[in-house]
């Protein structure tokens, strides 16, 4: 930050352009998510210096407040929250967070009231006329049932029109949608007054440096992608564990499920990343189609089929860390006799050329023994005819695992000689963590989804195809279950999950990578 005139203002950063001008509104602005994690990344922002001298924030919610009783709220809450995140300083940029409140507004209203967005188009004239730019992005930090709404009224206040001088884009979190049928009538909805490259559907996943390098790793190391098929992988697993449980999101969660909040979304997500085609480009719609490529080739299951290759645990009373659980059921807001899973294991299969015959196995859930999300690509076995006569036994096969939290790294297990006069093969594993090679930039996980949003790069955010893609994936498992159909196993809190997903994947001979400790 400079001062220019009196006034901090943004400078060009050394790695990336500034963006352009523009208002970002928030709807839900006194929600967890705008407190949380997208005022602390747009902090992040304004220390990287990528935020326009001409960029502000209006906060829009129905709690009566005016501006600077909202600026207050700002004042005595993010910046505890900011110290939270990863690779936080120790003291609070006073400069840059001053210059970012400072241009934080905010109007009160109900999300269905028509009135709501008239005021909302006079301040857009008013900024208009004042900073010289009508550019707009309406952040949706609200309950999914006002996704619609909020959409429909924008179109009918006429603000979702872009014009020579400003454009319009919507940003919306997940869930989209509960099921295929409520995710093609939410797409639908949306569309009536935006076009595709206005809608940017945010998966925070993918604001993490790890799940972009995938790429890197495959596209940029001649030694990796001609490796990257079903010659030499033998198997994939895929892992987002949590140790968290459902804490104050009882009532959301039960009717959710781990299969709806993860799968179609996040673990999907990670798979298109590793199993995708190199795109043409590194354009949006490329790498977008590639990835939609992948999940539409997922193999259908029947409910039959979907029951087989699945397991659905939840959670008991248990001990993490030291930290005393109670059972899944007995939690607030969570019915007493509820069958939903907070731990789902599932075997896919992708039917194109690259991947026939390559199972990948993808398991998920709360209140487990550690906080983890990775990728493992294991090779097939090496031949042991070579090494029958010596000591070493059968070879290990090699393995690759991507880390993507919370050590981001990359992990590589291979055979080496062990020192001695007798020829004996011994796993060795080589660890490459970020941390060790580079500096870190304080993180939310939105930064890069934020900044990319202000700039018109839709690569890392979700397309209509590829969500509906997602939906019909799951569909079978979802009618299968429905109406507390399908068994649901039992495990302890602080345990790795339900003994029936390590039977799950050992029918094909393999086990899951130990969720403790790191090749």
């Amino acid at each position: 930050m400079t001062a220019v005139g009196g006034t901090l203002v943004a400078e060009r950063s050394g790695e990336a352009d500034i963006a352009p001008p523009a208002t970002m509104f928030i709807f839900g602005a006194s929600g967890d998510l705008t407190k949380r994690l997208l005022m602390p990344a747009l902090y992040n922002l304004a220390v990287e210096k990528l935020l326009n001298a001409h960029f502000s924030v209006v906060g829009v919610d129905h709690i009566a407040r005016s501006e600077q009783d909202y600026r207050d709220y700002l004042d005595s809450t993010v910046p505890g929250l900011i110290a939270g995140h990863s690779n936080a300083p120790e003291k609070i940029d006073s400069a840059a967070w001053s210059w970012l409140v400072e241009r934080c507004g905010y109007v009160s209203g109900d999300f269905e009231d028509e009135d709501t967005y008239r005021r909302l188009a006079d301040r857009i004239a008013a900024i208009a006329a004042a900073d010289g730019h009508a550019n707009a992005v309406f952040y949706l930090a609200v309950a999914p049932r006002f996704f619609g709404p909020v959409v429909d009224h924008l179109g009918k206040a006429g603000l979702l029109k872009e014009t020579p001088d400003g454009f319009r884009r919507i940003v919306i979190e997940k869930p989209f949608g509960t099921d295929l049928t409520s995710a093609q009538a939410l797409d639908a909805a949306l569309l009536r007054d935006t076009t595709e490259k206005q809608i940017y559907r945010i998966d925070h996943f993918l604001g993490k440096e790890t799940v972009q390098n995938v790429m890197a790793l495959r596209f940029g190391n001649g030694i990796f992608e001609p490796i990257w098929n079903r010659e030499y992988i033998d198997h994939v697993q895929i892992t987002a564990a949590e140790t968290v449980t459902v804490e104050a999101r009882g009532r959301f969660y039960d009717a959710t499920g781990a299969l709806r909040d993860m799968v179609p979304n996040h673990m999907f997500q990670l798979l298109s990343m590793v199993a995708m085609e190199p795109p043409n480009s590194f354009d949006a719609d490329a790498v977008r189609t590639e990835k939609a490529k992948v999940v539409e080739a997922i193999r259908r299951y029947s409910p039959e089929e979907a029951l087989k290759w699945s397991v659905r645990g939840q959670y008991r009373a248990g001990d993490i860390d030291g930290r005393v659980v109670s059972d899944f059921t007995s939690e607030p807001d969570v019915s007493p006799d509820s069958t939903t899973e907070t731990y789902v294991a599932l075997k896919y299969m992708i039917d194109n050329w690259r991947w026939s015959g390559v199972p990948f196995y993808i398991r998920t859930g709360k209140a487990l023994s550690v906080r983890r999300t990775e990728i493992a690509i294991q090779f097939k076995r090496a031949p042991s005819v070579l090494f029958r006569d010596t000591p070493t036994g059968t070879l290990e096969p090699n393995l690759l695992v991507i880390h993507v939290q919370p050590d981001e790294g990359i992990s590589l297990r291979f055979a080496a000689k062990v020192p001695g006069r007798k020829v004996k093969l011994s796993k060795v594993d080589m660890d490459f963590r970020y941390s060790d090679y580079f500096r870190a930039e304080p993180s939310t996980g939105y930064e890069t989804l934020i900044y990319d949003c202000l700039i018109g790069d839709a690569t890392l955010f979700q397309r209509a195809d590829n969500i509906e893609a997602g939906w019909a994936a799951v569909q079978s498992l979802i009618d299968a279950t429905a109406g507390g159909h399908g068994d649901i196993h039992p495990y302890a809190a602080g345990s790795s999950g339900p003994e029936a997903a390590d039977e799950l994947i050992g029918r094909d001979g393999f086990s899951w990578l130990p969720l403790r400790g790191r090749i």
